[in-house]
């Protein structure tokens, strides 16, 4: 089981992970030195990255979709690597459910999306797809960012 503190700490991370340490020491109640060895612990355990969300349409790629793919078995390792090799898809996960792959994409405009999807449907023996268009973000990475119900998660 998580401590609080570290549960804290977790959360004020998820909220602004760029805040200095001395703002996030008052904010979690403990001193600089301590954090600063749990960050440390948590970096090498269970902290993958630190990455900033983007504003997407500001930058130009008004068009974002989730993409489920079903592939042929003995193309599933080679379409993956497709996927991992194209610059628009920003995250893959392996699936069940009558899907292998759920896609994040984000492209300038649906055309692109559209002619990206046809060139793979070209290489690969795609069974089938489903596209979702995302139209609006309600809320991105919101969980265990909230330090009054982050404890909640974790039993306290």
């Amino acid at each position: 089981m998580m401590k609080p503190k570290d549960v804290a700490i977790l959360a004020a991370l998820r909220q602004d992970g760029r805040q200095k340490l001395t703002q996030m020491s008052k904010q979690v109640n403990l001193p600089i030195s301590t954090l600063y060895d749990r960050l440390k612990t948590h970096e090498k355990n269970f902290i993958q990255k630190h990455a900033s969300l983007l504003n997407f349409d500001a930058l130009g790629f008004q068009t974002r979709a989730h993409v489920l793919f079903k592939v042929h078995k003995e193309e599933k390792e080679q379409f993956m690597e497709t996927l991992q090799r194209a610059p628009f898809i920003n995250s893959i996960y392996k699936i069940n459910n009558g899907f292998d792959f759920l896609t994040e994409c984000i492209f300038r405009n649906i055309h692109e999306l559209e002619s990206f999807l046809e060139n793979l449907e070209g290489k690969h023996r795609i069974k089938s797809k489903e596209v979702y268009y995302i139209i609006q973000d309600v809320t991105r990475e919101q969980f265990l960012a909230d330090p009054i119900t982050a404890p909640i998660v974790f039993g306290g």
